[in-house]
């Protein structure tokens, strides 16, 4: 497929920002909610940017369906963390309810 310049250039952006800056910290917070922990804010700040931008991530799907691979996975690891934390923060409310 030709990308216009435009195109290649947000791809670009797009694919080098994911992987020196979001995958990166979403591994970073996979590690700490698989060991037990839980959200902190900057780490809900982070994952709310994420979603935030799912929108884009359909569209250039869409538009581009070469790239459905990479954002399916991207959203998956999406989805573990925000699963784990959740049954983290669940299992701590419930120790401290039985305390």
């Amino acid at each position: 497929m030709a990308y216009t310049e435009t195109e290649l250039a947000l791809i670009v952006t797009t694919l080098d920002r994911l992987r020196t800056q979001r995958l990166p910290r979403a591994l970073d917070i996979k590690k700490k909610v698989d060991a037990g922990g839980t959200l902190d804010e900057f780490d809900i700040n982070f994952l709310k940017e994420i979603f935030e931008d799912s929108s884009f991530r359909r569209a250039a799907v869409h538009t581009h369906p070469e790239f459905q691979e990479i954002v399916a996975r991207i959203t998956h690891l999406y989805h573990e963390i925000t699963e784990r934390a959740l049954a983290n923060e669940q299992a701590r409310a419930g120790g401290a309810d039985n305390s």
